[in-house]
């Protein structure tokens, strides 16, 4: 099925960076050569790309729909504006939280949203192009249930404006892999993953986390996808302690909350910080995961030479895991598995994911 996001090219009502709306959208000239390839891993927390050049970006994965009457803040890369062509504006990044009730992905359905997030995650090409096919390396937590959806929506032509700029883009192709194992194999070429016995890759995301059972020719032999129990989980479980609802005079937003796990541990401005007492939460949290773990893979645990764990909540725990022979944690994990798809490209050119 091919999906196309609109045929005629709109009318920017964007604001400009300096808060200007611009006349018209920008249009950059068409790309030719090679088919660029895209690595996205548009997670519950980041939306993250890759396009083999420098370190993989990442934009935090919130978005606020601006009314029609509505001027935008400020945009930029990290936080794009994307315009479609029925006049309709959603602004993502760190810029949504200056507008009120802006949408969290991560109590919604990422899959149906995986057309906004490519869209927020394409950005002109070298020279500025705008114009151009690209080939999609993708992840999913459930490519079984999820995987035909997804390339429903982003196969074929999408026309849209972004950050002032008109953009044309055709998937041409699109892979859907498992969510986990761009970051195996990332681990793989890092020479982390024993050659012999059996690896269980842990990947703890902002909503879910997923184990996967992988033997030494890189198969997938068993898995367990939790839906739910990510790091949202455990920032839900934080924002109703008493040391911080008595001083906010409500419960804290368990979203604020998963941004301070990035940053000391600190509810936004406020000076609030709950990094003494985070251990009372966090022990039985990653305790649970693991006891699920060793629950799923008991018969296996005999040839089990290593635990990859990753994923952008993985950092919340490395510390409790150093010194454990078994077990590695990936260096810059909330990249790992979007550095690791755009390695399992034979056009190693471009590259994206979603998680």
């Amino acid at each position: 099925m091919t999906t196309t996001a609109s045929t005629t090219t709109s009318r920017s009502r964007s604001t400009a960076s300096a808060g200007k709306a611009p006349s018209k959208a920008r249009v950059a000239p068409k790309v030719t050569g090679t088919t660029p390839v895209l690595a996205l891993d548009a997670g519950n927390y980041d939306l993250k790309f890759f396009n083999g050049n420098s370190h993989p970006k990442a934009i935090r994965s919130v978005r606020y729909q601006l009314p029609q009457g509505r001027d935008a803040v400020s945009f930029s890369d990290a936080s794009p504006l994307i315009e479609l062509a029925d006049g309709r504006r959603y602004h993502f990044g760190a810029q949504a939280y200056k507008y009120r009730r802006q949408q969290q992905t991560v109590i919604e359905n990422k899959v149906e949203l995986a057309r906004l997030h490519l869209y927020a995650c394409l950005e002109p090409l070298n020279g500025g192009v705008s114009d151009y096919g690209v080939h999609l390396r993708v992840s999913t937590p459930d490519p079984a249930r999820n995987g035909e959806d997804i390339k429903e929506q982003l196969i074929g032509v999408h026309q849209f404006t972004r950050n002032g700029v008109e953009f044309r883009v055709n998937v041409e192709a699109i892979e859907v892999e498992r969510e986990g194992m761009g970051a195996y194999h990332y681990a793989n070429t890092q020479g982390i993953i024993p050659p012999h016995g059996y690896t269980i890759v842990i990947d703890i995301g902002g909503g879910t986390w997923l184990t996967r059972l992988v033997d030494a020719d890189g198969e997938v032999i068993d898995e367990n996808i939790m839906d739910r129990g990510g790091t949202y989980e455990l920032a839900v479980a934080i924002s109703f302690d008493h040391r911080l609802t008595d001083y906010l005079g409500s419960s804290a937003d368990p979203c604020i909350v998963m941004d301070g796990f990035r940053v000391d541990h600190v509810y936004a401005d406020t000076g609030l910080a709950w990094a003494d007492w985070l251990d009372e939460y966090l022990d039985p949290w990653f305790k649970g995961i693991f006891q699920t773990v060793k629950a799923q893979y008991t018969p296996y645990m005999p040839r089990v030479t290593r635990f990859l764990v990753t994923g952008g909540g993985s950092h919340l725990i490395s510390e409790r895991l150093q010194g454990h022979e078994l077990f590695a944690v990936m260096g810059d994990p909330q990249f790992a598995n979007v550095r690791g798809l755009y390695l399992m490209t034979s056009d190693t050119q471009l590259c994206m994911t979603t998680k």
